[in-house]
């Protein structure tokens, strides 16, 4: 029908530049042909060898491109999730886009002005489907998850070197010493990050990707009280590759024996 010709008549080849590239359908496709007619954006036809079992994987229909929630899209596969990205992030500035209860971030490499009390304050008590995708918007679900039903939490923060992993999870107790209004005047997320520089110190080392990039994993436990509010906070495991300590013998032990100390801290 006409309706599935305007819809359904754009695929993804792959390019060794773009990676993936659009192109169009320009002549119907049988079952068993090894050869698939393709028209590209630039106007050129071209000519596709396919294999019947694995044919190009098909484009979303554009009134879908830009969706908040990947699995909103009716093709969900890597040209499609890539493309739906690079619209957010390139036309519309997002960063952030939900796929499932997952949120995927892309890094500006820039301060945004999307983290402050009034954005944080905007998101508590809300439904994760109910607000634009955040970083706040996982905190508040881990956060109203962990008060409601009396039982502990885990955000995993994962991504590739220079991806923002730490600053995420900076954010994410951010929210938390915000949101559970703490009676204490000190700030746990200042408490916590102010270890970061002494892991950063013997834990990090420049990467093609980043200038400082944390070459160990963290495990941050932040205890509430029963009125959900921040009482403490400790660093209970990490995977410092304890050979980038340059120092031998015995003082590279009493470096890394003080710096496990410093991790334990209470608010």
């Amino acid at each position: 029908s006409n309706h599935a010709e305007i819809y359904y008549n754009r695929v993804w080849i792959p390019d060794p530049e773009e990676i993936w590239k659009s192109a169009e359908i320009a002549k119907d496709y049988r079952v068993g042909d090894k050869i698939l007619r393709l028209l590209l954006e630039d106007g050129t036809e071209l000519d596709y060898s396919v294999d019947p079992e694995s044919l190009p994987p098909l484009r979303n229909p554009d009134i879908l491109v830009g969706e908040n929630d990947l699995t909103a899209l009716s093709y969900l596969h890597e040209p499609a999730v890539l493309h739906n990205l690079r619209i957010r992030f390139a036309e519309s500035k997002l960063i952030y886009t939900y796929s499932g209860i997952i949120l995927v971030a892309m890094n500006p490499y820039k301060q945004l002005p999307i983290y402050g009390d009034a954005i944080i304050h905007a998101y508590s008590g809300q439904n994760m489907g109910d607000m634009d995708p955040h970083i706040f918007a996982v905190a508040e679900e881990a956060y109203k998850q962990m008060a409601r039903n009396n039982r502990n939490q885990s955000i995993i923060v994962s991504g590739e070197s220079g991806a923002g992993k730490t600053v995420s999870a900076r954010y994410a107790m951010r929210y938390f010493a915000t949101v559970s209004k703490s009676g204490s005047n000190t700030h746990v997320e200042d408490k916590v990050l102010a270890s970061n520089p002494i892991t950063e110190a013997v834990g990090n080392a420049k990467t093609t990707r980043n200038d400082n990039s944390s070459r160990f994993g963290k495990y941050t436990e932040i205890s509430f009280d029963e009125r959900n509010q921040i009482i403490g906070a400790n660093m209970r495991t990490y995977l410092l590759e304890k050979s980038r300590v340059v120092f031998q013998g015995v003082l590279k032990n009493l470096i890394i024996q003080e710096w496990e100390a410093i991790l334990s801290l209470k608010v």
